[in-house]
């Protein structure tokens, strides 16, 4: 029993597997390019975001503290929950300040991770070392380049990081879709 070409291109057209990841693909560009559109804006909308997670995670870990059937690191884990609430609440009343914070966190943490790195690549210099130094190199580079425009890059860095990852990992399920629509093509075909 032969299949139609009708019938094959309607099995093609129905596949989600394909055209959803194009379709998410472009939702995740255009979302990025809206994003670095304003990036002062997403930057404030991003640290009011981390407020909440915070927040919520300073409340559980509060809750988690009163429901532990012993008391051992009753303390510490209410201190930790009470410390992250306040960090929450603080970039959710003051989101632009906060942003200036976490970039200059960001960038120490960039500058701190890329030296670990730097090291990690002779270590394991046989194992793709040399991108490892590269990878090492440039988040020091990154990081002092915010350090150098700090308290002013607090305004713009987070919006254009996530502006960035947006437009990176649609422009991947852009990829992505293509390679299944083309093995899905050639396996009808």
């Amino acid at each position: 029993m032969t299949s139609s070409p009708i019938s094959e291109r309607s099995t093609e057209a129905s596949d989600p597997s394909w055209w959803g990841a194009i379709l998410v693909g472009m939702i995740f560009v255009f979302a990025g390019i809206f994003v670095l559109g304003d990036v002062a804006a997403a930057t404030v909308i991003s640290a009011m975001l981390i407020g909440v997670l915070l927040l919520v995670a300073g409340a559980s870990e509060v809750f988690q503290a009163f429901s532990t059937q012993h008391w051992r690191g009753f303390v510490l884990r209410m201190l930790i929950g009470v410390l992250y609430a306040i960090c929450g609440i603080m970039l959710i009343t003051d989101p632009a300040r906060g942003s200036v914070i976490l970039t200059l966190i960001f960038a120490l943490s960039l500058i701190a991770s890329g030296c670990v790195r730097v090291v990690q690549a002779f270590q394991y210099w046989a194992a793709f070392g040399p991108l490892l130094l590269a990878s090492g190199l440039i988040g020091i580079v990154a990081g002092l380049v915010i350090l150098a425009k700090w308290p002013i890059s607090g305004l713009w860095v987070l919006g254009l990081l996530v502006g960035i990852d947006l437009i990176s990992h649609g422009i991947w399920w852009l990829f992505f879709g293509s390679r299944l629509r083309h093995e899905r093509s050639t396996a009808l075909g």
